[in-house]
């Protein structure tokens, strides 16, 4: 009976140590992740500020097969949501606040004996080109059996820290990848092209230096067109007037479309017209790195077609959006119109 009795008191004694050792565990936690990603930072905001994206790359969903993840009819920006349930409960992950390409504030939920945890994201851009990606969940209040679970299966930066390194890993290789693709198509058809006035400057300059000098010469024409209320028909292009790799040389304009011929005040800045001619036409959506490859297509698909390219014909490269307007490379659109004629053999006298 003694024995008992002192076996009684040490139990007594481990559980009170216990117990204040659980209750002064830290009342509060915060995890914190960041990862650099080589991404523009609209393009990882428009990623993540929609749940319906979150299954992909979530390492979470990745190491168990058992979650069930809830899609509302709104996963997107403010007021969103979504649920998943899996062996320890049901959870759920609200938006309640955004700021467009800069940060996200999110409240998370895991059934009802928690307390709602804060989770935040931002977005800044680094002077590399790249996004430092921060990725944060804090929580405090927390009750007396979290604190117990947490005192002896880890921190909640040891259970938690891994799982957001992972998920970031996972974003960082899906929006890269997103950003690489792209798709070539060449119209089947014979297009129309109607032709029209435009505005221009033009060079020559070597093929290494063509990126930087139309970077330099288009934004100029399209100035002028704006600063004197010029009215412009269309997405701005380069007419190309010769393309020689073998000798390093391109000469090409820089042109915006207007509704009339323009008479214009400026030495350099001219206006051409074009008159309507017989197209081959290719469409490329994707980055620009891909614009040979579009370039190729479609003079194959010239001969292919039992045409030629016609003599001294336009060569156009139509930007219909610029990186300016679409942050996601994959969402570029750029069209090739190549003025072709029949062969020679194929002429009917």
């Amino acid at each position: 009976m003694k024995a008992f009795k002192y076996i009684f008191f040490l139990l007594l004694i481990v559980i009170i140590a216990l117990s204040i050792y659980i209750a002064v565990q830290p009342n509060s936690f915060n995890v914190t992740r960041t990862r650099t990603i080589n991404a523009p930072a609209a393009v990882i905001y428009d990623n993540v500020i929609d749940y319906k994206n979150w299954e992909s790359w979530s390492s979470w969903a990745e190491k168990n097969e058992d979650l069930k993840i809830m899609l509302p009819e709104n996963t997107h920006g403010t007021g969103s949501s979504y649920s998943w349930e899996d062996a320890d409960g049901v959870g759920t992950m609200r938006t309640i606040a955004a700021s467009p390409h800069t940060s996200i504030t999110q409240e998370m939920e895991l059934g009802e004996d928690y307390p709602k945890s804060n989770v935040n994201w931002s977005f800044t851009p680094n002077e590399q080109g790249g996004t430092d990606v921060t990725w944060s969940i804090a929580g405090d209040n927390l009750p007396f059996m979290f604190k117990a679970y947490t005192a002896f299966s880890g921190s909640m930066d040891d259970q938690i820290g891994p799982d957001y390194e992972r998920s970031l890993e996972k974003l960082d290789s899906l929006v890269v990848a997103s950003m690489s693709k792209y798709s070539i198509t060449t119209d089947n058809e014979i297009t129309m092209h109607s032709g029209g006035f435009y505005l221009y400057n033009t060079t020559s300059t070597k093929l290494s230096d063509y990126a930087s000098k139309m970077q330099e010469m288009l934004p100029k024409v399209i100035a002028y067109a704006k600063n004197n209320n010029i009215t412009m028909a269309g997405a701005p292009f380069i007419l190309y007037h010769k393309w020689d790799e073998e000798n390093n040389a391109v000469m090409f304009s820089c042109a915006v479309p207007t509704t009339a011929k323009v008479i214009t005040t400026e030495t350099d800045i001219l206006t051409g017209q074009i008159l309507p001619f017989s197209a081959i036409k290719t469409t490329l959506k994707g980055d620009y790195s891909n614009l040979k490859t579009a370039w190729d297509s479609t003079l194959k698909s010239i001969s292919e077609k039992g045409y030629v390219a016609a003599e001294n014909g336009p060569m156009l490269e139509y930007y219909l959006n610029t990186p300016m307007n679409t942050p996601n490379p994959a969402d570029l659109v750029t069209e090739i119109y190549v003025a072709v004629e029949k062969k020679q053999d194929e002429v009917v006298e």
